[in-house]
């Protein structure tokens, strides 16, 4: 499986779907060489390279019951619905600790899609040159106006879905023949354009590149999956989608539809799995 890559697409809470997918791989030992995801799909990512069974699910899902895991209470005390210092600081390192010494010495390359706040443009960081792995994941993690930016080394970031929502056009250029592509959006689904820009831009401090990006995000994203529309069409990826429309909202606590989605993932994978072994082997 040389040149093959695995490409994740965030989507927040509808990142269980992707963690369903990853689980059933885990299960089959299948593990890709280049792995690269954005927000959500950064986070089920570590997971999946630390070889972590179940973690996803329970993370995902079990600890969404927990008062501080999505709340407007959290904007009083960290600025963000998301909470955000229990997933990224509590729950990997004290809760249900990630497994950083496997994730650190996977062969696998793993590389996390943020935004750069001054300039709107993707920053993307490899996991074997990274010294703060969490605090990227983070970073990429951090949506406009319901979290706060990231400093990292001096560099402000934020969500990688803002420059980069699907970053199948860098994993070709990292060399990548055949990629495998998780999206969290059923086949056909387009974003609309960004509301109410006037109020974003008045309410916000995001400097003009980063508002252009913001608003612009939408387009980016079409092109993205009509770009992978293209390459499907021509067996040069394999995409794995939720059938129907999504009913998780990116901020969705009720765990009965995100174990659900969780579900649906794991039995796609497990469907379209002798589907996706002979398309690695010969096509």
């Amino acid at each position: 499986m040389k040149k093959t890559g695995l490409v994740l697409e965030g989507g927040g809470m509808r990142g269980s779907y992707s963690g369903g997918i990853l689980e059933f791989f885990m299960e089959k030992d299948l593990y890709f060489p280049y792995v690269i995801g954005v927000s959500a799909g950064a986070c089920v990512a570590s997971t999946y390279i630390a070889k972590q069974k179940g973690r996803n699910k329970v993370v995902f899902i079990d600890y969404v019951k927990h008062p501080r895991y999505i709340s407007l209470r959290n904007l009083f005390s960290e600025k963000s619905i998301f909470g955000m210092n229990l997933i990224f600081d509590e729950i990997p390192n004290k809760l249900y600790p990630l497994d950083y010494e496997t994730l650190r010495k996977s062969k696998q390359k793993f590389i996390i899609c943020a935004t750069n706040g001054l300039n709107g443009r993707p920053e993307y960081f490899d996991k074997d040159s990274c010294d703060d792995i969490a605090m990227v994941i983070r970073a990429s993690s951090s949506l406009p106006f319901v979290s706060q930016p990231v400093n990292y080394k001096g560099m402000i970031l934020l969500d990688g879905g803002i420059s980069d929502p699907i970053p199948i056009k860098k994993s070709i250029q990292d060399g990548n023949c055949k990629n495998i592509i998780i999206l969290t959006r059923h086949k056909g689904y387009r974003k609309k354009p960004f509301k109410l820009k006037w109020l974003a831009s008045k309410l916000s401090n995001y400097n003009e590149q980063l508002l252009n990006a913001l608003f612009n995000r939408y387009r980016v994203y079409n092109e993205t999956l009509d770009y992978i529309d293209d390459l499907e069409a021509k067996n040069k990826v394999f995409v794995f989608r939720p059938k129907e429309p999504v009913k998780v909202k990116r901020m969705e606590k009720n765990t009965k539809k995100l174990i659900a989605l969780y579900k649906q993932g794991y039995k796609d994978a497990k469907e379209r799995y002798d589907e996706l072994m002979d398309w690695l082997y010969h096509c």
